[in-house]
């Protein structure tokens, strides 16, 4: 096993100590709070040298003369063993040898074996009851070697104790009556020579007495009773019956031993004859030493102790271990043979380790927890008779050191147990537990009666430590140059120191006094604590309130302030003290520094924006992020703004309103100074680029920027907790005063900013609106030939790339606003455009065209402008437009009798007169069938009050029906109710009439001799609905059909005048005459109202 002499060569650990303990004794008394030399020094623990002379004499002594096997876990040399006391009683290798032969010519001690002989069970019972009544005879039997094995072995005999040891050196005990399990507990002392050739002797034996045939009769039970009388009338009377023994070697025995022995039978009648406990103690007796003939040996183990204990210690810090109070195998071998050899009990070993323990506490350092043990032993076996006056003075005297002494620890708690050393914790509540547990012993209650309860001692310690560590905290703070700025910093530090520590005491300390003492170490610091801030923080702002306050002066007031406030909101509650606190309303001693805070704020706000400017290039941090890094920088501004309103949190509720509408107004007027300074640098970048590209991406820049400070702004009632103010001033400030105060702000702020965003977005579309406009121009003007398809496709490829480019570079909700500007300007466009080619078919397809391609692109699947922002009312109306544009003449035509159809369908008026008829077809013959029956109702038309009405019949589109030239009725004088009667037949085949417009146009003329003919009105009959076009079966009976007369419209149609625009086409022009004609004519005999 290594020892410390394999090491290099050290300092001796005591030496080392001794330093220590000076070093610690200067520092305390250069401590102007450090305590008296009293209560701080512990009591010492060094011996003078003579007494450690005869302490190594004794050690040496136990060593050389040791009896027994070892225990399992001791050391088994003496040469290891004193190798070891040589370290630990820092001998030099000269002087332990002249000790080490000195001790050998001691005398040696007498050497007894103390046999305790407690009980036995399953023993024989030899009397006539079934019962014996057992009693031992014991001694050592000297001079007797056994060979091969132990004495057990040999021919077994009766009377071993009594024919061969001397009668003066056996030993018996009481007689226990009637049992099988006697109970004796009686202690012996036998003394030997030597341990090689002893052996241990016991004889158990049943005591008879004399009796009568007829006493032993009335205890007979069975007939096993009866033999036993049998067995006794041949034995000699008064004669004891043998019930077994025990026989052990001595040099087989440990120092101490604790068993049960089976007893040995002397012959092979009764193998089983139970068990005897027996306990062994190898002692000495007259020891030589002169430690041991002038001391007592109580206190020979405790020096003894107290000096093996402090070599542990100090090998452990050498080794930059500490000692978790675990004897070496060495020390606790040589304690034990020394307590052995001295027969010191139990309880007095434990009453050393305690005396010993308690004293090297309080100058080594290790574990309190190693008291707990000889604590715990103490307590169980507590009888106060067994000391002796001197040990009742010295245990007392290490109750009241260890106390004071662990006290002055506590009351030095955080500089004892400091956190950084990550066992503090637990070496704190450990100490706390050493007391808890000694204050409540019955040794301790019983020899210090006075003490005061161990709470209140130490509650009032924590008190007065934490005052002091206050004074010595504030003296470390002292600055080191006179002046009102170096006083708030030193202020600050302690402020911030306290708050520390009360953090310190309200997660980790707090919870060992709650749970050892029921103690709130918290809030009983705080309660002192904040007294003593109270007082310093007021004097210092009423001394700085009579001068002006400084930049400088004013970051160390909101400093201090900030850390105030955080001071006070540790405190626990009212339920925890009485009372207001000293710190109550502390804010009142700072208004003086709130204008200067809040120009602080700004001033440094305004600079960081003007400096983030200037820095920025206006490139995109990321494809992702669009923004520049002056955006960045701005929010971060405003984050310190909203923090440093936060911090601030007056408590005042008006004044708090006050500070919060100077904190909004602010905020805006940066925001509205960076969109002035970051379009000026981007004006300063652009001035020397001769790509207009990169003066794009540039305001691309600027008004993702933009944008991102809205945003940022947005969240200002959010950041500055509007919600929660307007709670607390709506006592004091009507509704309407918030709204015209913090709302109006922003809402002016985001207004300038949204403004000034539609500015830039305005300037990029500008930008795309010449391109469009040329691709739309060149649209127009393409030859014939070219495809619509075709001639779109330079457009969408300038649209694709120019809005690819602005959607990678603008984000989402500005590229949003610049496709809505576009999508605006195109539909302008296109209705220029429409408008200018409304005679122009193929121009108007392509429009069409470009008007389709156009909403998808601008759709984007999804991506782009949502439907409802594309299907305006310009958009509705341009589609309607260009789909009659991009149509031909004979649809048109198709289409406008499709309107009258659609007219007619929704006349029910017969205000001009109706025309009743029946019109049929025949398939197999392929004609259209048309019965004229009447008219009714006719406008006279005549100066005399009547008309001369007929009726054209046409087939209409005229281009369907080319080849049938138009009907006329007979001509009905004076006759507003004409029965015409009259049947025709047109040959056509079923294709043309089913086509959307086909009709049968019944025209109602008044005949006029000797000018044109007057119109009565027009009636439209749907070929498609009459009977034999919409089955395949021939019509049976026809059905009537009554059709009000209606006139073209006044104002003119839409389509005839488109038709009317396209002068190149005969076709139409014809029409159009035609059509005009009749709206003439319409026009000339409207009808009177209330006709």
């Amino acid at each position: 096993m290594a020892t410390p002499l394999s090491h290099p060569q050290r300092r001796p650990p005591l030496l080392r100590q001794a330093i220590k303990i000076r070093r610690r004794r200067v520092r305390d008394l250069q401590d102007p709070l450090a305590q008296t030399a009293q209560e701080l020094e512990p009591p010492s623990h060094h011996l003078s040298p003579e007494e450690r002379a005869l302490l190594y004499e004794e050690a040496l002594y136990t060593v050389l003369h040791r009896l027994g096997q070892p225990e399992p876990s001791h050391v088994r040399e003496a040469s290891e063993l004193l190798q070891y006391l040589q370290e630990a009683f820092h001998m030099e290798p000269e002087e332990h040898q002249q000790m080490l032969q000195q001790v050998q010519k001691l005398e040696k001690p007498i050497f007894c074996l103390k046999a305790t002989v407690k009980q036995a069970k399953g023993i024989l019972g030899k009397d006539v009851s079934g019962f014996s009544d057992p009693y031992c005879l014991l001694g050592i039997e000297q001079g007797v070697g056994v060979q091969g094995g132990s004495p057990g072995s040999r021919h077994r005999q009766k009377a071993v104790v009594r024919h061969t040891i001397p009668e003066e050196q056996t030993h018996r005990t009481q007689v226990i009556t009637q049992t099988l399990n006697p109970v004796w507990e009686e202690t012996f002392i036998l003394e030997f020579e030597d341990i090689s050739n002893s052996s241990f002797h016991l004889d158990m034996w049943d005591m008879d007495t004399v009796e009568s045939v007829r006493q032993k009769l009335g205890e007979l039970t069975d007939l096993h009773g009866l033999r036993r009388i049998f067995k006794e009338a041949r034995k000699d009377k008064g004669q004891d019956d043998f019930l077994g023994n025990v026989v052990v070697r001595l040099q087989d025995l440990r120092c101490r031993e604790d068993q049960w022995y089976p007893l040995e039978p002397c012959t092979e009648t009764y193998p089983d004859r139970g068990q005897c406990h027996l306990q062994f103690q190898l002692i000495h007796k007259r020891r030589a030493p002169a430690a041991s003939r002038s001391q007592p040996s109580y206190m020979v183990h405790l020096h003894l102790l107290q000096q093996l204990v402090s070599h542990e210690v100090t090998r452990h810090q050498a080794g930059s271990t500490s000692w978790d109070g675990s004897l070496s195998p060495q020390a606790a071998t040589i304690l034990f043979l020394h307590a052995t050899q001295k027969d010191l009990s139990d309880f007095h070993q434990s009453l050393a380790q305690w005396v010993a323990y308690s004293r090297l506490y309080q100058s080594l350092e290790f574990p309190s927890s190693c008291l707990l043990h000889p604590i715990t032993s103490i307590e169980y076996q507590w009888i106060q008779g067994r000391l002796k006056g001197e040990q009742l003075e010295e245990l007392t005297a290490s109750f009241s050191k260890l106390l004071a002494y662990g006290l002055s620890l506590l009351r030095q708690f955080r500089s004892v147990f400091p956190l950084s050393v990550p066992d503090s914790p637990a070496r704190l509540q450990s100490l706390l537990r050493v007391l808890v547990q000694m204050c409540k012993m019955k040794a301790f209650r019983e020899l210090c009666p006075d003490s005061t309860p161990l709470p209140r001692l130490v509650t009032e310690t924590l008190r007065t430590g934490t005052v002091q560590w206050f004074h010595l905290k504030q003296q470390h703070h002292q600055p080191m140059v006179p002046g009102m700025l170096e006083a708030g910093r030193a202020l600050l530090s302690l402020v911030q120191d306290i708050i520390g520590d009360l953090h310190q005491c309200q997660h980790t300390w707090n919870k060992i006094f709650q749970n050892t003492l029921k103690i709130d170490l918290f809030s009983m610091a705080f309660l002192e604590l904040q007294w003593l801030v109270a007082k310093r923080v007021q004097d210092h702002t009423a001394a700085v309130a009579g001068s002006p306050v400084s930049p400088e002066m004013g970051e160390s007031l909101f400093q201090l302030y900030v850390s105030v406030k955080q001071l006070c909101q540790l405190d626990p509650g009212p339920t925890e003290r009485d009372g207001v606190l000293a710190l109550d309303g502390f804010h009142r001693w700072f208004q003086p520094a709130i204008p200067s805070w809040l120009q602080k704020t700004y001033s440094v706000a305004l600079a960081r924006v003007q400096r983030a400017v200037q820095m920025d290039e206006l490139v995109p941090l990321s494809e992702l992020t669009k923004h520049s890094t002056s955006a960045v920088d701005l929010s971060t501004c405003f984050a310190q703004i909203s923090h440093t309103a936060r911090q601030l949190d007056w408590p005042d509720p008006e004044e708090a309103f006050m500070i919060t509408v100077k904190f909004v107004e602010d905020t805006c007027r940066l925001a509205l100074v960076y969109c002035s300074l970051i379009k000026a640098r981007a004006q300063e970048l652009s001035a020397g680029q001769k790509d207009q590209g990169q003066a794009a991406n540039m305001l691309c820049v600027v008004v993702n920027d933009m944008e991102q400070l809205r945003l940022v702004i947005g969240k200002l009632p959010t950041q500055l907790a509007w919600e929660a103010l307007e709670q607390r001033v709506g006592a004091v400030l009507e509704q309407r005063q918030l709204q015209n105060t913090l709302h109006a702000q922003l809402q002016g702020a985001l207004a300038g900013l949204g403004h000034e965003i539609r500015t830039g977005v305005r300037t990029l579309a500008k930008q795309l609106e010449v391109g469009i406009a040329k691709h739309i121009q060149k649209l127009v003007g393409l030859k014939e030939s070219v495809l619509p398809e075709d001639a779109i496709l330079p457009l969408m490829k300038f649209l694709e790339v120019k809005l690819c480019y602005l959607n990678t570079n603008l984000v989402q909700e500005n590229f949003s606003s610049l496709l809505t500007l576009l999508w605006t300007y195109t539909l302008t466009l296109l209705m220029e455009g429409a408008a200018s080619q409304r005679s122009c078919p193929l121009a108007s397809s392509r429009l069409k065209t470009a008007l389709q391609n156009l909403e998808i692109c601008f759709y984007a699947e999804g991506c782009g402008l949502p439907p409802a922002a594309l299907h305006t009312n310009t958009f509705q109306a341009l589609q309607r437009d260009l789909e009659l544009q991009a149509t031909s003449s004979r649809e048109l035509i198709q289409k406008y009798f499709c309107s009258r159809i659609q007219q007619q369908a929704e006349t029910a008026s017969e205000e001009l007169g109706a025309v009743t008829v029946k019109a049929s077809y025949r398939t197999s013959e392929q004609k259209l069938r048309v019965e004229l029956l009447s008219a009714s109702s006719l406008l006279p038309l005549d100066s005399n009050g009547s008309s001369d009405p007929f009726v054209q019949l046409t087939l209409e589109p005229r281009h369907e029906f080319p080849e049938l030239a138009p009907r006329e009725t007979q001509k009905h004088k004076k006759d507003l109710h004409p029965l015409f009667d009259e049947t025709f037949e047109f040959l056509v085949p079923a294709e043309p009439c089913q086509k959307d417009g086909a009709c049968l146009l019944l025209t109602v003329l008044d005949h006029d001799t000797l000018g044109a003919d007057d119109l009565e009105g027009e009636a439209f009959l749907p070929l498609r609905s009459v009977p034999g076009l919409t089955g395949p079966e021939e019509p049976g009976e026809v059905p009537q059909t009554r059709l009000p007369l209606t006139y073209p419209a006044l104002n003119g149609d839409p389509i005839l005048q488109l038709l009317e625009s396209r002068k190149g086409d005969r076709e139409a022009q014809a029409f159009v005459r035609l059509r005009r004609q009749r709206a003439k004519q319409a026009s000339q005999h409207a009808p009177r109202p209330g006709r």
